[in-house]
């Protein structure tokens, strides 16, 4: 039986924006591109999220992939203001299963600076039943171990949680873990694969 609903934030809950971000701070489309591949797109942005090291550290590591643009890296994350936006539908989704008598719980690879600048992007969180926001414990999907965390903390059986997430690695290491995954595509596609979920489990 399917008790409990496991939600990712980012691009699921929450719209991670950070090409309209930068554009709103004024940067060409040749510069976003030139900043996306110092950071977002690299292995240094896991490190925010990962909360180990000091954001003026991990700038530094953008700032090595592409060091002609070091104060265009930090204009761009000294302050990250609006790029983290809730969707509109996300309250009704969440209360919805609510409604239905489902445990609500997050799993999230996030970062200090963006829960601190971006708090209206996680105004959902006083509904839930709990979670994990992973710059807290250190770790981040897709480790094995962030997800057993959550099942040992909530005391949570794998079988009987699905888990949400746009990455497909990391619904895959939920699979792993025996929790029941659904790729984030769409609102809609998500919705609707973990009620057919729901409606196969608990006949």
């Amino acid at each position: 039986m399917i008790r409990n609903i496991i939600f990712d934030i980012g691009n699921v809950l929450s719209a991670f924006r950070w090409e309209g971000f930068l554009k709103d701070k004024g940067f060409s489309d040749e510069m976003i591109e030139r900043i996306g591949n110092a950071s977002v797109r690299t292995d240094a942005w896991y490190e925010f999220d990962k909360g180990v090291l000091t954001d003026e550290a991990v700038i530094e590591l953008f700032i090595k992939n592409d060091p002609e643009i070091a104060d265009e890296l930090h204009k761009a994350f000294d302050h990250v203001e609006g790029m983290v936006e809730l969707y509109p539908y996300t309250m009704d989704w969440i209360n919805s299963y609510k409604d239905a008598g489902y445990k609500i719980y997050f799993l999230s690879n996030f970062s200090y600076k963006a829960e601190t600048q971006c708090p209206k992007s996680l105004s959902f969180i006083p509904m839930m039943d709990g979670g994990i926001l992973s710059y807290k414990v250190k770790m981040t999907k897709p480790d094995p171990k962030i997800y057993e965390l959550l099942l040992s903390t909530y005391g949570l059986k794998a079988e009987e949680c699905v888990f949400i997430d746009d990455t497909l690695r990391n619904v895959e290491a939920a699979e792993r873990a025996g929790i029941h995954g659904v790729r984030f595509i769409s609102y809609a596609q998500a919705a609707a694969e973990v009620n057919k979920l729901i409606a196969a489990y608990n006949e």
